[in-house]
């Protein structure tokens, strides 16, 4: 577990031996907030990120966000291999594309959904990631964070922000998408849920 109290943090549970665990990456421009843990498990690299929201476009907040996806990215390419089984999974407070929104015309352009975030996911696409929560899913959705405002879960009114790209050895052995809806609803676990439901990937032992 890598966080901090109230804040940011990021965690892996497993049922098989970790090594290599490292917090945070080279260069973060915000070592201080608790965002990157990395572990090595079962032959496969995990790097689980909580991205810098943003806030609003326009805002410092929001070019250090832009400045912080720039700084991963070049540190992922530098320290992994697009040919070596690689996940990178975890709240990236972005929508990749429209399918990714409920409305797109009223998120356009807007924090989350703003095209320089999109063309930094497209960057790690380029390199040689594939997105599994778009694999055998059309669009649009399956969402995975809706607001507690205004009804929105209820109303559909969805966002996939939650992301799981992989390299393309664990590409291969994608099987499933699923995304645990009945976590988000206000009846389901103990006291109040999360804004995010759980973003299930089902991954095959041999690849076949």
């Amino acid at each position: 577990m890598h966080g901090q109290a109230g804040r940011n943090g990021v965690a892996v549970l497993s049922r098989m031996q970790l090594t290599d665990v490292a917090c945070g990456f080279a260069d973060d421009p915000v070592p201080e907030q608790a965002r990157v843990l990395s572990v090595t498990g079962g032959g496969m690299r995990v790097v689980n990120v909580y991205v810098v929201n943003g806030r609003e476009v326009g805002t410092p907040e929001y070019e250090l966000k832009l400045r912080w996806l720039d700084a991963f990215t070049t540190w992922l390419r530098n320290t992994n291999q697009a040919a070596s089984p690689l996940l990178v999974v975890g709240d990236f407070n972005i929508a990749p594309d429209d399918r990714d929104v409920y409305d797109p015309d009223a998120w356009r352009g807007r924090n989350l959904c703003s095209e320089p975030e999109r063309r930094r996911v497209r960057a790690l696409l380029h390199w040689g990631l594939t997105d599994l929560g778009r694999a055998g899913h059309p669009g649009p959705g399956p969402y995975t964070f809706w607001d507690y405002r205004q009804g929105a879960f209820h109303r559909g009114w969805g966002l996939r922000i939650d992301l799981a790209l992989a390299t393309a050895p664990v590409a291969a052995r994608y099987a499933a998408c699923t995304v645990d809806r009945d976590e988000r609803k206000p009846t389901a676990g103990e006291g109040r849920p999360s804004d995010h439901a759980p973003l299930i990937i089902t991954l095959t032992a041999d690849g076949r």
